[in-house]
């Protein structure tokens, strides 16, 4: 029992994690989108692909709607060691800054037939808010845990002596893929329930405090 309380007296501190989670409805969502188009060359095959979005550039000029990326890709076509034509492809990472463009959007966009279409992606335009309250509900946590372990000692809870900032991280919904033929010709998108979904924001941290007598 000597032995016990003698340990008793060398602790000086109780170290806990906690951890805090909250949730916020997606303001923003990302759509990938890609385009196709074949030729018996290079510049046919870019002349295709061309007209096949020429319908697409005005819907993507729209305020709440941000192209974050074009990217152009020309090459050949090979059928062993022979050329069979050219291949353009143009791929968009398209940001809807107002989710309630989103369904009207995809249906044009699927109206032009993209070879493609991947999303939406859901995320939060500012997280800030969302950390903060995850913040308190993790200090919250661990200054349970820590109450907790003094009280089995048979110590009181002193003050708070350091704490550090654990990984933060933002759980998405699994994202909701849509190809033009999923779609449907019609471009009946309002059909698959592409509503703002859930993102959790998780904080961890670890708190250091003192025990007293």
């Amino acid at each position: 029992m000597d032995r016990y309380a003698s340990w008793l007296d060398s602790v000086a501190e109780v170290v806990t994690k906690g951890t805090g989670k909250v949730e916020r409805t997606a303001d923003r969502a990302q759509v990938d989108v890609t385009f196709e188009a074949l030729g018996a060359g290079r510049t046919e095959a870019v002349g295709e692909l061309n007209q096949k979005i020429a319908s697409v550039e005005p819907l993507l000029d729209r305020p709440g709607v941000d192209v974050r990326s074009r990217q152009l890709s020309v090459h050949d076509n090979w059928d062993g060691t022979q050329r069979a034509g050219s291949r353009a492809t143009q791929q968009y990472v398209i940001r809807v800054n107002d989710v309630a463009l989103l369904d009207d959007l995809l249906a044009e966009i699927v109206q032009a037939e993209p070879n493609w279409l991947n999303g939406p992606t859901w995320e939060l335009t500012d997280d800030a808010d969302a950390v903060r309250e995850a913040q308190q509900l993790a200090v919250a946590d661990a200054l349970k845990r820590a109450e907790g372990y003094a009280i089995a000692v048979g110590r009181r809870l002193g003050p708070l002596q350091r704490i550090v900032d654990g990984e933060s991280d933002r759980y998405q919904p699994m994202m909701r893929t849509a190809s033009y033929e999923a779609a449907g010709a019609g471009g009946m998108v309002d059909k698959l329930n592409l509503e703002a979904q859930q993102i959790t924001v998780s904080v961890t941290c670890t708190g250091t405090w003192s025990l007293l007598d």
